[in-house]
């Protein structure tokens, strides 16, 4: 695993491209702080994108049934490894870590003809 910090200009190109890549994966939330403890925001829920917007200062995880934003990202962390992305970290201005953990959604194998 390599674990590497975002420069703030690549941000946007950043997450316009894996955002694509990461469609129909799941994605769980965390958030950490001081102030909250660790406190799980998402579980594995289907994710449809993440978008970071420069002019409102923000990154959106869009899930099925949540929208989560984090508003003033301050650093950016992203884990990738041989297979892929398997995390971002996310701290913003009041020294909150949101970080994304992503997987692919379980295969069920085909039903059985009787």
């Amino acid at each position: 695993m390599t674990a590497r910090k975002l420069d703030k200009k690549e941000w946007q190109a950043f997450f316009d491209r894996i955002s694509k890549l990461l469609e129909g994966k799941r994605a769980e939330i965390e958030v950490a702080s001081l102030a909250l403890g660790d406190q799980v925001e998402a579980e594995w829920l289907p994710l449809f994108g993440i978008v970071y917007d420069r002019k409102d200062d923000l990154v959106e995880v869009a899930l099925d049934g949540l929208d989560h934003m984090i508003r003033k990202p301050r650093e950016i962390y992203v884990d990738v490894d041989g297979e892929g992305l398997l995390s971002v970290e996310i701290v913003d201005a009041e020294d909150v870590r949101q970080v994304v953990r992503f997987k692919d959604p379980l295969m069920l194998p085909a039903p059985q003809r009787a």
